[in-house]
């Protein structure tokens, strides 16, 4: 598909092949693309995804009918033809090319990890509802086969890089399957500083909203008509992790969500409830920990504790990752700096899980102080 060659070929998109020699240094290497693809469908329409690959790399690319002419350093080269065997594998494979996978797939490249970007991104995990769950990055597929290789995996990574849905989707999958008898998910009823005991309305009334972020999930892979039936049947769980104590879980697919928001102890009793047959993915970002400051995150000890146990995993994700808006990649990776100029980069989580919980210590002391304010005017009153 590709050859390099000392004579010129720069060409632009139907002009004729330009006669000037390539500067000394440069290597020039053509890419013929299969007849049976589409141009359109490789650089995108109006030539959107080649804009993308222009603004990746620091070589020139030319296009002439299904000819793609690429001159650069060798390393450049080579990369950017590597690219176009990839989309190329990723169009015979049926996949439709966006912007974001080409944005994915050059760091892959980059990264030089000897895995195919296009052997991440055509494994389908769940198909449903008229779409593909996949895999978007290197380290998403090895966390994906990693649950498919241990009972217990423990995911950790910031906001926005799919450690929960996947799991998600890899337990949809299993149930489908029958390889499973049900799905329970659960999650620590901690979140940003309040307390249940403050909030409106049933004890159900006050847990759904910490729930509701798997709900949503749950509506992504499934037919919205079937989940209540789904539920009502014991199938499908969805309960706070309070609920879990004292139950012996087999044949289930267990999620725990938000893990970083449990104690030591919780972390423990979950990992206890481990029954025959059944399968634990565990996840959570411990830059992001709402409990008090006396209080350890149970998913920050249990790296330390459970490190080197067999069949258990830790999977890492990182900003690297993120398959949100591209701002929350550039916001993990601006914290991350601002930690590193600021503090040095040892102990970083801890520090910024720290500094949430003191911040959220002060906000529960500044809402008590103001409810005493309050009954104090209120008794003055009478």
């Amino acid at each position: 598909m590709t050859d390099s060659s000392g004579s010129p070929r720069h060409r632009t998109r139907g002009e004729a092949p330009s006669a000037a020699p390539p500067a000394e240094g440069t290597t020039v290497v053509k890419v013929v693309i299969p007849d049976d693809h589409s141009m359109v469908s490789l650089l995108g329409s109006g030539d959107e995804l080649l804009r993308v690959i222009e603004r990746s790399f620091d070589a020139d690319i030319h296009v002439r009918g299904n000819e793609i002419t690429i001159s650069g350093t060798p390393a450049e080269t080579a990369l950017v033809a590597g690219l176009f065997e990839e989309l190329t594998a990723l169009l015979a494979g049926g996949a439709e090319l966006t912007a974001g996978a080409v944005e994915r797939i050059v760091p892959m490249l980059r990264r030089k990890s000897g895995v195919r970007p296009a052997e991440v991104l055509t494994l389908d995990i769940l198909s449903t509802r008229g779409r593909t769950i996949r895999p978007k990055t290197l380290n998403q597929k090895r966390y994906v086969d990693a649950i498919d290789q241990h009972t217990i995996v423990f995911c950790i990574g910031p906001a926005g890089t799919g450690k929960t849905y996947l799991a998600m989707a890899k337990a949809v999958k299993a149930l489908q399957a029958k390889e499973v008898t049900r799905i329970i998910l659960t999650r620590p009823a901690v979140e940003a500083g309040e307390r249940l005991g403050f909030l409106p309305g049933t004890l159900y009334e006050k847990i759904d909203p910490y729930l509701r972020p798997l709900y949503d999930a749950l509506h992504d892979m499934l037919d919205p008509d079937s989940i209540p039936r789904l539920m009502a049947a014991g199938t499908i769980e969805v309960a706070p992790l309070a609920y879990m104590r004292g139950r012996t879980l087999n044949d289930s697919f267990i999620i725990l969500d938000e893990a970083q928001n449990t104690s030591a102890e919780q972390m423990k009793m979950f990992l206890t409830r481990l029954g025959f047959g059944s399968r634990m993915v565990v996840t959570g970002d411990v830059t992001q920990v709402d409990l008090s400051a006396s209080q350890a995150s149970g998913l920050q000890l249990v790296q330390e504790i459970l490190d080197g146990v067999e069949d258990i995993h830790f999977s890492r994700l990182n900003s690297h990752d993120v398959v949100r808006h591209r701002l929350v990649s550039d916001i993990v990776n601006a914290y991350e700096a601002y930690d590193a100029r600021t503090r040095g980069t040892g102990g970083r989580a801890q520090r910024l899980a720290g500094t949430g919980r003191r911040d959220g210590d002060r906000d529960r002391a500044q809402r008590d102080a103001r409810r005493g304010d309050s009954r104090g005017a209120g008794h003055g009153a009478q």
